[in-house]
């Protein structure tokens, strides 16, 4: 309970509530623009790293460095590191906003679902031109 003449601030249900619409916020807030964003990203490029694509850059690095055989394997050892670990994140950031739309979605009526429903999907086709 709050004595007269506290501060409603210092309720900690005031704060707890605060809190929660803040992150709620901060979460739509970072799904919307994750959607809406469209970088040159590495997902790009790791999604067409094919082994052409990666013997070509390790040519063009040997040359233009002038790479050592070590050197080379080490690289070409990081660039496969880079690719694996960027699928496994982009895995993890698919998961985490499906987690996400599924508690969005249940914090909203039928009528709002069907409405963000519809927004979702005209970010990903924004996101796909």
């Amino acid at each position: 309970m709050i004595g007269r003449g506290q501060p409603a601030w210092k309720n900690p249900q005031v704060v707890l509530t605060l809190t929660l619409v803040f992150c709620c916020g901060a979460l739509a807030g970072a799904v919307i623009y994750k959607l809406t964003s469209q970088p040159v990203s590495a997902k790009q490029v790791a999604a067409s790293w094919k082994d052409t694509t990666k013997e070509q850059t390790l040519k063009n690095l040997k040359k233009e460095l002038n790479l050592t055989p070590e050197q080379a394997a080490e690289i070409e050892t990081a660039l496969d590191d880079f690719s694996l670990y960027y699928q496994m994140l982009h895995a993890q950031m698919e998961e985490v906003m499906a987690t996400s739309k599924s508690r969005i979605d249940q914090v909203l009526n039928e009528e709002q679902r069907k409405k963000f429903s519809r927004i979702m999907n005209d970010l990903k086709d924004r996101q796909i031109r």
